[in-house]
């Protein structure tokens, strides 16, 4: 769908128009073929990607749409000798019908360009300057053939320079060829950079669209629709946030098109105060006219929201709430400014970021950082990682949670720079990019908690086993497994360091479903709910009844101080307080105990399968699991992966306990059955 903005463009774009309609002028003198180089070779010498012209010049001889259109520029059915029409005379001298048809075809036909139909033959023709000598001088000899732009009608020399220049034009949104054969006057774009955009819906929020928005090398304004569960995360943690106090000042550091904020100030209106903020004069610009499209109010901005004039489909109305868009980099605004919530979603790695974001968030404000960087987070690239992170990684089966507590750690070293600890609520830890959401606890104590959670981990590289280090050293004899006895070599290696706690709030999740429910996100939905049966350690469906739901409500419920619901609780079981932001008595009370976290990573069925044994259906086997005393949850990092407090051999013989043999044949006997895993060595 595209839309088409307000005619009424700035004297700046009317001027800038109106010198490239003088450009195309002399361009269009000297397309003739006859009239020498001096129409348009000052901007073919400079090449510069030049916009759409409003004028209407007759396209090139080169430029055609079939073969027999370049047969028609000669009539080869007559008799006698024929001159090329793309050929000078002294380069390919006059002939038959017959060798003029094989030259236009093998020489200019075959090696020609397409765009958008188009088909852009080379040409020999004198329009291009030759290169000047040391003397200054013309050098004497043949002309250097070259391409004609469809769009902007440069000279190019060669055919891949020629790719790479349409590309451009398309990056930038201009894809309408200047060049029309009809009589027709070209479609007037309405928008002051010559592109159209296209406007896409989403939460109830318009955004507009550049053409380019998929490239986020080349586009000013990076829009990516697999990112849609990643906001609708953002958008539910911040709706938490909204229940316990309001208003809010949040922070979309990145706003890019600024979707995220829009949807936060659109549905959350009054318990919020957005900010957007980007470095792009471009997206400051699309924010606005976005924030327009959904009457919204920018702050201190005179213009009211469009009608059915400026944008189709919007009528006029009374505005939402307001938003404030600013152009500032990230680091700038979050030094000069605290707010309550955080969201950080760079085009790659936030850790560039952090140490601003910790410098001025609220006490128990939220910090959610979204990090794109998947070759570097996901072992592709270890030099990178140790750059960045500071972490010694390999790949592993649990390499999505591995990068989910690398990312952790690396915020909680960032928050204690700032003498403030970390509570996490979230990891989420997906094909395209890593979530981590965060509460801040202040002061030093918080910080020295959250420090002490940061360890060394074991890895075997032959069976997957891990163990994270306590206190002091450890050997690799300490490993459950026995590898490194029965192998040569030292099987183990030392990987981190990383966060070794929890990485849900069962109950900041459950108010999280509420949230999305509310608001009618159903796509998210069936992943909070497999991140609370994660949490709980438990494979049901429904919020499980006991002590342990009990506990995870108490500590939720001591840290959301504010939360109208649960404050007369919390302080009928926990006494009066004497400040509403002291969470240290709190937190240190409902300090939550090792055993009822859910337990550190995962083991992938298939990695462990037993060779010749039928292993029993994943539903099944979670049963079993339990049956034989051990908690047990499926995990949203590996659909085939089990969350479990059980070792790697007591996973294993359960496994083995009961799979079924498999036979080659009808009533052969049963293959050994070998335990081993199917690897074949290290990863």
């Amino acid at each position: 769908m595209a839309a088409i903005e307000e005619t009424d463009s700035p004297q700046l774009h009317q001027e800038d128009v109106g010198l490239k309609r003088g450009a195309d002028e002399d361009a269009a003198a000297a397309a003739d073929g006859a009239s020498g180089p001096e129409g348009k070779n000052d901007a073919a010498a400079s090449d510069v990607d030049a916009k759409p012209s409003t004028t209407t010049p007759d396209r090139h001889i080169s430029i055609q749409t079939k073969l027999e259109g370049l047969e028609m520029l000669v009539d080869l059915n007559g008799a006698g000798r024929k001159s090329c029409p793309l050929c000078p005379e002294d380069k390919f001298k006059a002939c038959y019908s017959h060798k003029l048809r094989r030259h236009l075809q093998n020489l200019h036909w075959k090696v020609y360009v397409e765009f958008e139909g188009q088909k852009m033959c080379i040409c020999h023709l004198p329009c291009r300057h030759l290169k000047p000598s040391l003397t200054g001088d013309q050098v004497s000899g043949r002309h250097v053939a070259h391409y004609h732009c469809v769009v902007c009608s440069a000279t190019i020399a060669r055919k891949t320079d020629m790719v790479s220049h349409l590309k451009r034009h398309v990056n930038k949104g201009e894809t309408e060829a200047s060049y029309c054969g009809g009589s027709e006057p070209p479609h007037e774009e309405s928008a002051p950079s010559g592109q159209s955009y296209e406007i896409m819906k989403e939460l109830g929020t318009n955004v507009q669209l550049l053409p380019n928005h998929t490239v986020p090398q080349k586009s000013d304004s990076y829009f990516n629709r697999r990112m849609k569960t990643n906001r609708q995360l953002v958008f539910s943690s911040l709706a938490v946030l909204a229940e316990e106090r309001s208003p809010l000042e949040c922070l979309d550091a990145f706003g890019a098109t600024g979707i995220m904020g829009l949807q936060w100030a659109k549905h959350l209106r009054s318990a919020v105060r957005v900010t957007i903020t980007d470095i792009s004069d471009t997206c400051v610009k699309m924010i606005k006219e976005n924030c327009e499209l959904n009457n919204i109010r920018v702050d201190g901005g005179s213009r009211g929201p469009r009608g059915a004039d400026g944008n189709p489909g919007e009528g006029k109305g009374p505005s939402v709430t307001t938003v404030e868009v600013a152009k500032m980099d990230a680091n700038v605004i979050m030094h000069l400014r605290p707010f309550d919530y955080i969201h950080l979603d760079p085009y790659g790695t936030a850790v560039n970021y952090l140490d601003a974001a910790f410098r001025n968030i609220r006490n128990l404000g939220i910090v959610s950082v979204t990090s794109t960087d998947t070759g570097s987070l996901y072992s592709k690239s270890p030099n990178v990682t140790l750059r960045h992170y500071g972490c010694h990684i390999v790949r592993t089966e649990y390499y999505r949670e591995l990068a989910a507590r690398m990312v952790v750690a690396t915020v909680a070293r960032a928050a204690a720079r700032c003498n403030k600890g970390i509570e996490v609520l979230l990891a989420v830890a997906l094909e395209h990019f890593v979530l981590v959401v965060v509460r801040v606890l202040r002061g030093p104590s918080q910080a020295d908690e959250s420090v002490k959670k940061l360890r060394k981990l074991v890895h075997c590289q032959w069976c997957e086993e891990r163990l994270f280090l306590k206190q002091g050293t450890m050997m690799d004899d300490t490993l459950p497994c026995s590898c490194h006895g029965s192998l040569p070599g030292k099987t183990a290696v030392h990987l981190g360091p990383l966060w070794c706690g929890a990485l849900f709030n069962t109950g900041f999740l459950r108010r999280m479903l509420s949230a999305a429910v509310q608001h009618s996100m159903d796509d998210v939905q069936p992943l909070i709910k497999m991140l609370i049966c994660e949490s709980d350690g438990t494979t049901l469906k429904t919020p499980p009844h006991g002590s342990t739901s009990a506990f995870a409500n108490q500590v939720e419920c001591g840290v959301v101080i504010k939360t109208s619901e649960s404050g007369e609780d919390a302080a009928g079981q926990f006494g009066k307080r004497k400040k509403a932001d002291e969470p240290g008595p709190v937190v240190k009370k409902l300090k939550p105990d090792a055993s009822l976290e859910h337990p550190s990573f995962y083991y992938s069925i298939h990695r462990h399968s037993i060779r010749g044994m039928n292993m029993p259906k994943l539903n099944k086997f979670l049963q079993y699991l339990t049956e034989a005393g051990y908690r047990v949850s499926r995990t949203h990092f590996d659909p085939t992966g089990v969350r479990t407090d059980a070792t790697l051999q007591q996973f294993k013989s359960v496994l083995t306990k009961y799979s079924v043999p498999t036979y080659t044949k009808a009533g052969a006997a049963p293959t050994s059955v070998n335990t081993e895993p199917t690897t074949t060595g290290p990863l």
